[in-house]
């Protein structure tokens, strides 16, 4: 052993007397704005549980801070004509830090109306919601409307694996909209992500499997979740997916490749253009969309 550990130190000499410092530079940019305005509608309940989520971009290797010091964010809904155009029917929901500094901003509560917004409302036709978020002498904003989702028909746990012995299978069926172009995201928990669309299974029960890396304890309780997503969404939480790996959740992640609908609009004449074509440079980054979802639980055995 002695003398391994000499001919290691004789050997090791050399080496570190040639090694060299190398400096490299790493991305810098300033802050953008990333939005994670994921909100979730169950029809059976009165209110939508708003939460939107605001952070910076930092250096590389930084850390990801909370966006703070907001001037204004609200949402906006509008009644839309068959042509796009607003047709009335406006209401704005002004939002708040309730918890100051965690940059998670929900309805107001101080304001003497109430600033929630009721599932009523999404349920209405062509109602159209609008972002709208003032930072730091920006103005951004980001547009959606609500999107439906299916029920799951059943969650039942499998015991076939994929890769590795070290994994979980559950089957998941459910039955697709017999409308056609169909968009889902499904949330297995941990962070991991699904998006599905039905050009395979357009108005049919369609069972698949899903394998988590790792073996649950027996008891251990799995909620699974199905969204709905128009194709621009599904599109976006595609591209998340695939280069997040499942590592971690897809919004906590640098989305500099992936654009979302948040856009830079501090120069636009129209307010009814969103979409930022003049300004490619400038924009913000993440998602904001309002989706049914559906839950299932099942219990490991």
């Amino acid at each position: 052993m002695k003398k391994w550990f000499l001919y290691f130190l004789i050997c090791a000499i050399p080496l570190t007397g040639c090694e060299d410092v190398i400096e490299v530079d790493t991305p810098s940019e300033d802050p953008r704005l990333v939005v994670e305005g994921l909100l979730r509608v169950d029809t059976t309940q009165r209110w939508i549980p708003v939460e939107i989520k605001l952070t910076q971009t930092s250096n590389f290797f930084g850390t990801i801070e909370p966006v703070t010091d907001v001037d204004e964010i609200i949402i906006i809904s509008q009644e839309i004509d068959e042509n796009g155009l607003p047709n009335g029917g406006t209401g704005t929901s002004s939002l708040t830090q309730l918890d100051p500094g965690s940059g998670i901003y929900v309805p107001d509560p101080s304001f003497d109306r109430d600033q929630r917004i009721p599932v009523s409302a999404v349920l209405e036709a062509n109602i159209e919601f609008t972002l709208v978020i003032s930072w730091r002498g920006r103005r951004y904003a980001a547009q959606t409307r609500y999107v439906p989702a299916v029920p799951i028909d059943t969650l039942v746990q499998g015991d076939k694996t994929l890769f590795e012995d070290e994994e979980t299978e559950v089957i998941v069926r459910f039955t697709d909209d017999e409308e056609p172009g169909q968009y889902y995201l499904f949330d297995f928990g941990f962070a991991n992500f699904l998006p599905s669309e039905d050009t395979f299974y357009n108005g049919q029960q369609f069972t698949f499997s899903y394998f988590y890396d790792e073996i649950f304890i027996p008891g251990t309780a799995l909620e699974i979740s199905i969204l709905g997503a128009d194709q621009t969404f599904y599109n976006y939480m595609d591209l998340l997916v695939e280069q997040t790996d499942g590592a971690q959740g897809p919004f906590q992640t640098p989305v500099a490749t992936a654009r979302g609908n948040v856009f830079d609009v501090t120069n636009l004449d129209n307010d009814e253009v969103v979409d930022n074509a003049a300004q490619p440079n400038t924009f913000g980054l993440g998602y904001f969309a309002i989706v049914q979802e559906f839950k299932s639980t099942l219990i490991i055995e």
